[in-house]
Formats: C-alpha cells, sequence, structure tokens
C-alpha cells in the first residue's frame, strides 16, 4: 500500500473513529485531526497518535485542549481557520473529509486547492456544490474518491469500466428502520425510536436522515456529480440486508457490485488505499450466514424526504442547497423534540416553496440558499403545532 500521511476532518465522529481505527491497522501516518467541541476524545486521539496539529472548531474547546496538550508538541488551533489549517496541511497527502452538513464545504475547498486526495464523507459537499466542488478537483488535479459505503462500491463496480458503458446506477439503500410503516405510524415516532438503524453504527443526523430516507436522496445528488449521470440514471433499491452495497448496470445488461459486511472501515481503507487493496480491520463477509439479498421499491409518498430530494435533482441550480439547509434545521429540531418526525419533509417543503432560486451556480449564491433556507426551516418549525 502506498503510504499516505491523513488529515480527518472530524475525527470525533462515527467515520474519524473508524478512520482512525484504518490508520492504526494499515500503518497510516495521521497527521491533522479536527473536532467541534468533543475535546476528551480529541486529547486521547492526540495523544495517540502524535499528529502535528490538531484543531477545535470551537474556541473555548480549543483554549481548553491547547493547556491540556501544553506537555506535548501538538499544534492546537481554533475556529474554521484552524480546520482550514488541517484541511491544507502539507504534511498530509491525504484529506477525510467527515464534517457533518454544509460545513464541510469550504474546508473540501481547501483540501482540493492543495492537490490533495479527497476521502470524501461529507455528501453535503456535492449535494449543495455537486459541479462547482468537481470542477475545481480537476482544475487542481485533486482526486476524489468516495467513502459513503454506496459510493464506494459504484466506484469500485466501475473499475477497469468506461463511463460511456454505464446504463444505470443503482444505488441501495436500507430502508431505515420504518421500512414498511404507514404515515399514520411515522406520526408517533420519537428520536429514540429513530435512531436505532437496523444495520449500520452512523451519527446522529446520519442515523435520522436514513430514518427519513433523506438520505438515500442526498446520496442520489451525490451520486450525479461524482459519476456524471443524471437522475434518470439513477435507480433506489430497499436492500434491508446491507450486504450489496450498490451496482453499476452496463448498456450490455450485465451488472456489477460490491458486497460486504455492514462496515464503514471497508469503504474508508479503500479511499485510502486504492487503486491498491491491502488487509485491513473489516469484517469479512460469511456468504452462508447472509440468508437471503431482497430488493425493493421505496415508498416516496409516505417518505416524503426521498421524493424532494429527487424534485431537488431534477430542478438542479441551487434546489440541493435550499433542500440540504432546511434539512439540517429540521433534524436538529426533531431530536430536539421541538417537532414530529413528519414535520421533518414539511419543513423542507416549505423551503422548497418559499425560498427562490438562483442561477449560475456560485459559492455565493449556494450560501445565499442555505441561509434562506435554514431561516424558512427554522420559521416553520417555530410554529409546528406539537
Amino acid at each position: 500500500m502506498i503510504q499516505r500521511s491523513i488529515s480527518i476532518l472530524g475525527s470525533t465522529g462515527s467515520i474519524g473513529t473508524q478512520t482512525l481505527d484504518v490508520a492504526e491497522t494499515c500503518g497510516i501516518r495521521v497527521a491533522a485531526l479536527t473536532a467541534n467541541k468533543s475535546i476528551d476524545l480529541l486529547e486521547q486521539q492526540a495523544r495517540i497518535f502524535k499528529p502535528i496539529l490538531v484543531a477545535a472548531a470551537d474556541a473555548a474547546a480549543a483554549a481548553a485542549l491547547r493547556e491540556r496538550l501544553a506537555d506535548t508538541d501538538v499544534r492546537v488551533l481554533a475556529g474554521e481557520e484552524g480546520v482550514l489549517a488541517a484541511a491544507s496541511l502539507p504534511e498530509a497527502d491525504t484529506v477525510v473529509t467527515a464534517l457533518v452538513g454544509i460545513a464541510g464545504l469550504e474546508p473540501t475547498l481547501a483540501a482540493i486547492d492543495g492537490g490533495k486526495r479527497i476521502a470524501l464523507a461529507n455528501k453535503e459537499t456535492l449535494v449543495c456544490a455537486g459541479p462547482l466542488v468537481m470542477g475545481r478537483a480537476k482544475e487542481k488535479g485533486a482526486e476524489i474518491v468516495p467513502v459513503d459505503s454506496e459510493h464506494s462500491a459504484i466506484f469500485q463496480s466501475l473499475q477497469g469500466s468506461s463511463h460511456k458503458e454505464i446504463k444505470r446506477i443503482l444505488l441501495t439503500a436500507s430502508g431505515g428502520p420504518f421500512f414498511g410503516w404507514t404515515q399514520k405510524e411515522l406520526g408517533k415516532v420519537t428520536p429514540a425510536h429513530a435512531l436505532k438503524h437496523p444495520n449500520w453504527s452512523m451519527g446522529a443526523k446520519v442515523t435520522i436522515d436514513s430514518a427519513t430516507l433523506m438520505n438515500k436522496g442526498l446520496e442520489l445528488l451525490e451520486a450525479m456529480s461524482l459519476f456524471d449521470v443524471p437522475p434518470e440514471k439513477i435507480q433506489i433499491l430497499v436492500h434491508r440486508e446491507s450486504i450489496l452495497h450498490s451496482a453499476v448496470e452496463y448498456c450490455d445488461n450485465s451488472v456489477i457490485a460490491q458486497l460486504g459486511s455492514p462496515d464503514m472501515r471497508l469503504p474508508i481503507q479503500y479511499a485510502l488505499s486504492w487503486p491498491e487493496r491491502t488487509p485491513g480491520p473489516a469484517k469479512e463477509l460469511d456468504l452462508f450466514s447472509c440468508g437471503s439479498l431482497t430488493f425493493a421499491r421505496p415508498d416516496t409518498e409516505t417518505f416524503r424526504c426521498l421524493a424532494l430530494a429527487i424534485q431537488a435533482a431534477k430542478e438542479g441550480d441551487t434546489a440541493p442547497a435550499i433542500l440540504n439547509g432546511a434539512n439540517e434545521v429540521a433534524v436538529a429540531r426533531f431530536l430536539e423534540e421541538k417537532i414530529s418526525f413528519l414535520d421533518i419533509p414539511r419543513a423542507v417543503e416549505h423551503a422548497l416553496t418559499v425560498v427562490p432560486r438562483e442561477e449560475p451556480l456560485t459559492l455565493d449564491a449556494i450560501r445565499r440558499a442555505d441561509k434562506l433556507a435554514r431561516e424558512a426551516a427554522e420559521s416553520y418549525c417555530s410554529k409546528a403545532p406539537f
């Protein structure tokens, strides 16, 4: 395996901690770590992996961390500047972008400007600014290798094939914890229910998105930019077992898929080692114990978030940024138990209805769309009967 040196943006989250598992097992150098406020874990990581720098987005947390690490050689930085410094650190050749939400956009652009390999786990970056990000990566010669299990599976299934041979992408979804439920049943869902994903261990935001199927809508938008395909060439399949992670159907009707245990360490490792493969910490897939593999169509009438994401994908311009910003607010309010589960798609739809679109798609236009979408979603949530 090519010896890599990595910066992990969001090292204390689910993807970040699993990336460190991979780094430890595979002997990968950790050059920088960032978090928001989780300084207990960030301090522990810094002492184990001895990076050049760590950054806490929260200034008070950074000040406390600086005191704690005073006996080490680790530089401690604060705020957005600290995160950007970690993203563009010269000693790192690869940046794992594991930040949650649109907060990952500008650090990803900074890493691209540095010509890094981007191990992309922050789907919102491509959801909101896919054409800008992919265009910048091409201009700067930066590689973008997906970390999402589904996009990694598509990426792996495309190896050795030509883009023009793609008939369609088969994007799988677990269906979340409420597959087969009715709208009436969903009206009684609590955060505790929604945070119990049947197959994957993920952060709270992603887990709620999985429960509403918004996650699959965001992944559709991400796949459009990563693989340069229109939404009509992406079919979503509910695959409850989470064994077949996604597939590509080619013009001759052959289907090439990637299978594996539902273990995020496998796509993380592949993003770091590609084009090579190497032994690592991911669990072995035992096909004898898998049982049947099933596939079903998603219910977009019951799970309105997916329908709204498909609508935004077809519309383009700033519609995906509006969708994403409103969803981030709505999920946060649901986790705070200020709105119901069914209010999440309602808040998103409200934002998509009232926020004007902008073209051409520029970074400033995306920022404005995100801001207005958040304000619209907050307005809806503050008035929602709950």
